[in-house]
């Protein structure tokens, strides 16, 4: 099979088992990996490999900035106790644990704390996709988001300080301390420094295009900056990405917004996948070739025990901690069952294998770096135990434990469209003078009232009326039906541009419209 027919495999794939993963509930990561397992035993598969120097510059930027997006940072300032309490303090118990029982295998302490950092950072990819679609309770979410990105810069500074100490021979304690602040000092520096001068530059482009390159590129140059002057990249990306979901919106046009949005989306999709079906090839030819495989797998089953054992202890011990102490919020994270949730959220992604697969190959001296390979097996097995076994459980227990949330997204997206549209009524009352002739405050308001109108009478056909409890309205005939004049609508915009009764410019720009107005439609 040549390279080329591989890659349309895996596209291909990858593509089938999006809607499969959806429809069989199974966590999108587990399904991929399986299939990144499976391709390389197929007779005549060509291995896939990849320079260790560019995995870590080409996967973490735009994941990392992709996750600033869906938060802001006034969710993770009210969550700082928990977010902190396990981004810091689990992740440095973690490697600590880990670490200790590698050494205790018969690893150097050195190779021992790499492997450490490299387990120890939890994905919530998985986690989190399960509890939107669980319902679970909005803090509980955001903690482990927050969790899942800031606890990445804690893995990382510990794993450069580790690879770089296995790689020189040795690191002196006046060293680490240097390289710690240098890694959160220039890190946070030249992200908001960075952040500053994209908004800026955002606000004078006027053009969806070069605004989403813009957002595009500079994640990819702070994060290498970044590397360069011994700073964090990690954290430079964060501190970026959160500056401009809080501060750059009103500098983008609408366009841009909604290209960024779906640009974003589509890369974190993209490269999510393709790490977690990069896993099984690993895995299999490391597996292939190592000649200790055995002892490695057997770490690998012990190192799993204790990750999730240290977790559990962690957050259990936590909520028991702060509950004693009056006045003090529940720290982990909202309540006894939430907390068993959380404990059990703890699978493994695409920063460990990135890391894993990132470990140089050689030292200074050009020896080669020292188990190497056994930390890769280590760390791609933990990935794939712990997505396989929590990944497929995590529905299942959520569900017993009935840990769900009251909060109506729909409720909530009704009652902001209403603030928000009687906020344009009331300054369109305000709007007098003669920039604004009657007609044009009559016809604007009229677009507005019918919006609100029509999507006040979608609601209650979907959900019913309120007043009537015999309405209980007909989700299912009212999505069809839009879908159906939808489809009409399109329709005839794609027959007039076929027979030239217009531009294709003109065409395209109604189309957008058709196609904004179904995907809001039908939202």
């Amino acid at each position: 099979m040549s390279s080329e027919l591989l890659i349309a495999v895996l596209v291909a794939g990858i593509v089938v088992l999006t809607p499969l993963a959806d429809r069989l509930r199974v966590p999108f990561p587990v399904l991929l990996t399986v299939f990144g397992l499976a391709v390389p035993l197929i007779p005549g598969v060509p291995h896939l490999s990849v320079e260790p120097d560019l995995i870590l510059p080409l996967v973490l930027p735009p994941l990392l900035f992709a996750a600033t997006q869906r938060a802001t940072a006034r969710e993770f300032r009210e969550n700082a106790r928990p977010i902190l309490l396990l981004a810091v303090g689990l992740t440095l118990a973690s490697a600590a644990a880990v670490a200790v029982l590698a050494h205790a295998a018969g690893m150097p302490w050195g190779v021992a704390a790499v492997l450490g950092a490299v387990v120890a950072p939890p994905d919530p990819v998985a986690a989190t996709a399960v509890a939107r679609r669980l319902r679970l309770p909005g803090r509980l979410v955001t903690i482990l988001e927050g969790e899942g990105m800031f606890n990445d810069a804690t893995a990382l500074v510990l794993y450069n300080v580790a690879v770089a100490a296995v790689v020189a021979g040795a690191v002196t304690a006046g060293e680490l301390g240097l390289s710690l602040v240098l890694a959160v000092g220039v890190g946070v520096g030249l992200g908001l420094a960075a952040a500053v001068l994209t908004r800026f530059a955002l606000a004078r482009l006027h053009a969806a295009a070069a605004e989403t390159t813009v957002t595009i590129a500079v994640p990819f140059a702070v994060y290498l900056g970044a590397e360069q002057l011994h700073g964090s990249g990690v954290l430079a990306v964060l501190t970026l990405g959160l500056y401009l979901r809080t501060y750059a919106h009103h500098s983008l046009t609408s366009e841009g917004w909604l290209l960024g949005r779906a640009v974003w989306r589509y890369l974190d999709y993209l490269i999510t996948s393709t790490v977690f079906v990069f896993i099984g090839f690993e895995l299999t030819e490391i597996l292939g070739t190592s000649p200790d495989r055995t002892s490695a797998l057997a770490l690998a089953g012990w190192t799993c025990v204790v990750l999730i054992a240290v977790r559990f202890a962690w957050v259990l011990g936590a909520t028991a901690l702060f509950r004693r102490r009056r006045g003090v919020p529940v720290a982990v994270p909202v309540g006894g069952r939430e907390s068993v949730v959380t404990s059990w959220a703890g699978m493994r992604g695409v920063v460990t294998v990135a890391t894993a697969l990132a470990i140089p190959a050689a030292t200074s001296t050009g020896e080669p770096f020292p188990g190497r390979d056994s930390v890769i097996v280590i760390a791609l097995v933990t990935v794939l135990v712990t997505l396989v076994l929590q990944g497929l459980t995590l529905a299942p227990l959520v569900k017993r434990l009935h840990v769900g949330s009251a909060a109506d997204g729909d409720d909530q997206r009704r009652t902001l469209r209403r603030r928000a549209t009687g906020a344009v009524l009331d300054a369109l009352d305000g709007a007098t003078g003669a920039a604004y002739p009657d007609r044009v405050r009559h016809a604007v308001r009229l677009q507005y009232e019918g919006y609100l109108a029509a999507q006040e009478a979608i609601g209650t056909a979907r959900r019913g009326s309120t007043h009537d409890d015999s309405d209980t309205g007909d989700d299912d005939a009212v999505g069809a039906l839009l879908r159906a004049v939808s489809g009409v609508e399109r329709a005839v915009v794609l027959d007039a541009r076929a027979r030239g009764d217009v531009t294709p410019e003109v065409a395209d720009d109604l189309l957008d419209e058709v196609e904004r107005r179904a995907l809001r439609q039908l939202e």
